[in-house]
């Protein structure tokens, strides 16, 4: 299990809309269960983009909280925009099985890919769907536990 610090207002599109590819500078080789937290900062610049604008207008912006529950199911090398969310030049984490947390937990996060603690999963956990709650629990296949 991970989780993903990403800044707002691209955490709130994961959640709320269909960008289900975060771009990263880095690579990794995890699959598997990954918590997207909200940082505590605001990307203002990016909230005049459309559509952006469009997808987090009226919404509101979460920050320094865990927000939504996510599959990393792939990451592309640096290999030009797969979606209209990618950008060129950097690593996409595609992302799938996406799910909205009701109530964000408020968590400090960190960079790169981080290990949720116990307590932070367990408040996370009791939000989700039987179903849910199970994918917390896969873990990735040999050799992909920690790396990045």
């Amino acid at each position: 299990m991970r989780a993903l610090t990403i800044r707002q207002p691209w955490a709130a599109a994961i959640t709320h809309a269909d960008k289900r590819v975060e771009n990263r500078t880095w690579g990794t080789r995890y699959r598997g269960p990954l918590l997207i937290h909200a940082a505590k900062t605001v990307n203002t610049s990016a909230l005049r983009h459309d559509p952006l604008a469009a997808v987090v207008r009226g919404l509101q912006l979460d920050l320094g909280a865990v927000v939504a529950v996510a599959q990393v199911v792939d990451c592309h090398e640096p290999d030009g925009e797969c979606t209209p969310w990618s950008m060129t030049g950097q690593h996409h984490l595609v992302l799938d099985d996406v799910t909205a947390l009701a109530e964000p937990v408020p968590w400090t996060g960190a960079l790169g890919l981080w290990v949720p603690p116990p307590g932070l999963l367990e408040r996370v956990r009791v939000q989700l769907t039987v179903a849910a709650a199970r994918l917390l629990e896969v873990q990735a296949p040999d050799g992909q536990e920690g790396a990045r």
